[in-house]
């Protein structure tokens, strides 16, 4: 019996700063999969907040990540997704709704995440709120199908990194099913 390998389904995260957009934007082009921008689907009331510089809360971030869910779910021949994914309930939440989810979580130091938000004019997540977005990170590394890379490698590599272990490591789950 042959088994089709389970559609790549993929969040790039970490913290403000790090580059979720331009990594998932070229990863997902190197993949041949969609990109959704998770900031795309916050409810206004979040984006006044971070506007205002005030940090998101558990609840405020509850319906957001059931959209991003619903989102993932729904994109069963595969999508890459860019998510903060801060906290490990977080990226359950966004597990149970896609089995064989994987993530890329951009590592990088406080002060590289400060420079680049200050260097975002206008951009809905102000440098004030860099320092909660570290409070609230807890490291996915040692969860299964994380991939860890340093955010400060040129972006080429990242993608080729990307590309390359979702090529060539099964997803979550899959290994399971060979």
């Amino acid at each position: 019996m042959t088994l089709t390998p389970v559609p790549t389904r993929l969040v790039v995260m970490g913290v403000a700063g790090c580059g979720k957009s331009s990594l998932g934007q070229q990863s997902a082009a190197a993949l041949g999969l969609p990109l959704l921008e998770g900031d795309d689907f916050h409810p206004a009331a979040n984006v006044a907040k971070m506007r205002g510089g005030m940090a998101l809360s558990d609840d405020d971030r509850a319906a957001w990540l059931d959209t991003l869910a619903v989102q993932l779910a729904a994109r069963t021949d595969g999508v890459v997704l860019t998510c903060s994914s801060l906290k490990r309930r977080y990226r359950d939440r966004l597990r149970a709704a896609a089995p064989g989810l994987r993530f890329v979580f951009l590592q990088l130091s406080r002060e590289q995440a400060r420079d680049r938000v200050a260097a975002r004019p206008g951009h809905l997540f102000p440098v004030s709120l860099v320092d909660s977005q570290f409070e609230a990170l807890e490291d996915p590394s040692a969860e299964p199908g994380v991939l860890a890379l340093d955010a400060t490698r040129p972006l080429p590599e990242l993608v080729h990194a990307v590309a390359q272990w979702v090529r060539s490591v099964p997803a979550p789950g899959e290994e399971a099913r060979a």
